[in-house]
């Protein structure tokens, strides 16, 4: 359920939550922090309504390899919004 109270189908369904990222998505990746997959997990369940991936992912930074979270979102508005509204990007 979202903050609105209206159920979205497609937790009903479990289409919400993809396993494998897709190709069309837009990404963003952020450094591995304790316990940052699972809360950012759940702050885009409770306030974004369509469909996302988040995984664990390895990128090149600042000429070294890191482990990163890999979040994306099939709508370009939704990652604009988790950009701009996600608290626990606030804090590094």
């Amino acid at each position: 359920m979202l903050r609105n109270k209206k159920p979205n189908p497609l937790n009903f369904f479990n289409l919400r939550k993809l396993k494998v990222p897709p190709p069309h998505f837009e990404y963003i990746s952020l450094p591995l922090r304790y316990n940052l997959e699972d809360a950012l997990a759940k702050w885009i369940t409770e306030n974004l309504k369509g469909r996302y991936y988040i995984g664990k992912s390895v990128d090149l930074i600042d000429n070294s390899i890191e482990t990163v979270v890999k979040i994306g979102f099939e709508d370009p508005k939704e990652l604009s919004f988790f950009t701009l509204a996600c608290p626990l990007l606030k804090y590094n």
